[in-house]
């Protein structure tokens, strides 16, 4: 049987209906199938990156010795604007230099997506590729996430709508999820997989930047909040929103997995190839009506599914809502 923590937990207190990500030590396959992985709710696996040799081997001094002169994009805790290029980093240093400054005190600074294995490909026999769980790993891009603490990676869900195992090591990560249908009620920018939302400290009652004046309909979203620990492995089904932030500077290892459907595959196909560069012409062209219009739709949005709950009546978006989802 599997070992279960937090299943029957109290929903966490704060501005937000969140209840805690259900924890077990192991899960056999089927059992993760069935309840986690078709049902697509997210889970935390205590033990399954335990017997890795990086569970042990990999720390700070060890990565700055093989990549530490390696140069890494950087980027700081200010939420992205209308017109701010995808994942443009704000500074640029060495790794060595970056881990040094996290520990020094100069802390709220993050990496994204950093190929470490490239550089270092080594480090890829220092784990085992969990195909007992899933398939369709994408194992030529296996990604670290490193940051400060204090730093943060503001809410958004991943474009390819991969499943991810997402491994904890140094340092504890706070983490917030929605499934992925609870886009309008977070406030989704179109043709972005961003929310217009700062959901920053969302644990701490007294400093979050949550406002439900502003963001009304977050008061009907429904999600998940966990801390995950040094070997804790997070499982989040593709599509869901995150939000995560440093309690400790540490780092992170993503496996992906493609999703198995043929309808998934194109969805995450159209986010890539269609939404994305819809996008970037639409800012280039026209940056100001581009995001006018897009700051009226995103509040009409959630507006229908705020009158939704007040009327329940059924709710339905149009089929171009369906399209760009």
């Amino acid at each position: 049987m599997n070992n279960v923590h937090a299943g029957a937990a109290p929903r966490v207190k704060g501005p937000l209906s969140l209840q805690p990500v259900e924890t077990v030590d192991h899960i056999a396959p089927l059992d993760f199938k069935y309840n986690y992985y078709d049902k697509q709710v997210p889970l935390v696996i205590r033990d399954l990156a335990k017997s890795w040799p990086a569970y042990n081997k990999w720390n700070w001094d060890y990565f700055k010795k093989i990549v530490g002169h390696k140069t890494v994009g950087i980027y700081n805790n200010v939420k992205s604007d209308a017109y701010s290029p995808v994942n443009k980093a704000d500074d640029y240093t060495t790794f060595g230099n970056y881990i040094d400054m996290i520990n020094g005190g100069n802390s709220e600074w993050r990496i994204f997506l950093f190929n470490i294995f490239r550089h270092a490909p080594q480090t890829l026999s220092d784990f085992t590729w969990p195909d007992e769980l899933m398939k369709g790993f994408i194992k030529r891009v296996p990604m670290l996430f490193v940051g400060g603490k204090g730093s943060i990676t503001h809410m958004h869900y991943d474009i390819d709508l991969s499943h991810v195992l997402h491994t904890q090591f140094a340092g504890k990560k706070q983490v917030l999820l929605f499934p992925h249908h609870e886009q309008h009620k977070l406030y989704r920018k179109p043709f972005e997989v961003l929310s217009l939302v700062d959901f920053s400290y969302f644990h701490d009652a007294e400093k979050n930047h949550i406002d439900l004046k502003k963001f009304p309909a977050l008061k009907h979203a429904h999600g998940y909040s966990t801390t995950l620990d040094h070997g804790d492995t997070l499982f989040m089904p593709g599509g869901y929103w995150h939000h995560m932030e440093y309690a400790g500077s540490g780092f992170a290892m993503s496996l992906r997995a493609m999703q198995s459907t043929l309808s998934g595959k194109m969805h995450a196909l159209w986010n890539l190839v269609g939404m994305r560069n819809i996008d970037t012409l639409m800012k280039k062209a026209a940056p100001v009506p581009w995001y006018l219009w897009k700051e009226r739709t995103l509040y009409e949005n959630a507006n229908r599914t705020i009158q939704h709950y007040h009327t329940h009546e059924p709710f339905s978006l149009s089929n171009i809502d369906h399209l760009f989802d």
